[in-house]
């Protein structure tokens, strides 16, 4: 009999969904959420599974975390600060309590293409070298900025100034959280895919031109796009009230569009959920609501 699945991260956004999916799969008493705060996933003890108290940076509470679980669902860690330390951390418990299977979602990059995200690239890299180098079976997942992500990137005053982004005439495979979490959640409850890196995004790109169409006939005012500096960007995202830290990360996922590092659309996310993509305009239908 397969072993317990665990999401840890599981009151993230993606953490979340994929509890969400698994369940559809999954028996119940099969999972565990693994939050840092447990009272925050009160959701998800009210749909009858287990939370364990999960936090990355205390060995002996991950120790205890994953006892008894075979698949593991690792939430990365926010953007900055201890974040490889932290990934460490939960990976050394996993091995320690004989974690089988460790899944790792990371950020979707081009082999060869240079697009460094402060505080994401360099430490999904050295988390990823962990994994190969821990003995557990590992499958890491590349995937894109979620499309729930771009009214946020874009910003409010769209339809007065225009869609103006350092983004070049990069492309993004933008794909719908709840697709994501479906593929993810099929990887673990179904297996395979151990030792092996995967790309999940829902397989079609659009450039910043074909964006601005779809918010024009969303928004039913015309939009355009204008590229800009990331310079330009920061300034008049902060004169909107955007924090500092924020816009210049916001400004490092638009630059890594412009250099092309997302441009991979994959078939493997659609075989995986064995169902429609969502389309991009429901999707930012939800979003922008």
């Amino acid at each position: 009999m397969m072993g317990r699945i665990m999401v840890a991260g599981a009151t993230s956004r993606l953490g979340d969904s994929i509890l969400k999916a698994l369940l559809k799969r999954v028996p119940v008493d099969r999972l565990v959420a693994g939050a840092r705060d447990p009272q925050r996933a009160a959701n998800l003890a009210a749909q009858g599974l287990e939370v364990r108290g999960a936090d990355y940076g205390d060995h002996a509470g991950m120790l205890a975390a994953l006892r008894g679980v075979d698949r593991l669902f690792l939430v990365s860690a926010k953007a900055g600060g201890d974040r490889l330390a932290l990934h460490d951390n939960a990976i050394r418990a996993a091995q320690a309590v004989g974690v089988r299977h460790v899944v790792y979602p990371a950020l979707q990059r081009r082999e060869g293409v240079h697009a460094d995200i402060d505080g994401v690239t360099e430490s999904d890299i050295a988390t990823e070298q962990l994994l190969r180098a821990s003995g557990m079976a590992y499958t890491i997942i590349h995937y894109p900025p979620a499309a729930e992500w771009i009214p946020a990137l874009v910003g409010d005053r769209v339809v007065r100034k225009g869609m103006r982004l350092p983004a070049g005439e990069g492309k993004i495979p933008l794909t719908g959280r709840e697709d994501l979490a479906a593929a993810c959640a099929a990887i673990l409850a179904l297996g395979g895919h151990e030792n092996s890196t995967i790309r999940l995004n829902a397989g079609t790109c659009y450039s910043m031109h074909m964006l601005a169409e779809l918010y024009s006939e969303l928004l039913a005012v015309p939009i355009t796009y204008t590229a800009i500096t990331p310079e330009q960007y920061v300034a008049e995202r902060v004169a909107d009230g955007l924090p500092l830290h924020t816009a210049h990360l916001f400004s490092d996922w638009l630059t890594a569009a412009a250099t092309g590092v997302f441009d991979q659309p994959d078939p493997a996310l659609k075989n995986l959920i064995d169902a429609p993509v969502r389309p991009l305009s429901e999707v930012l239908t939800a979003a922008l609501e």
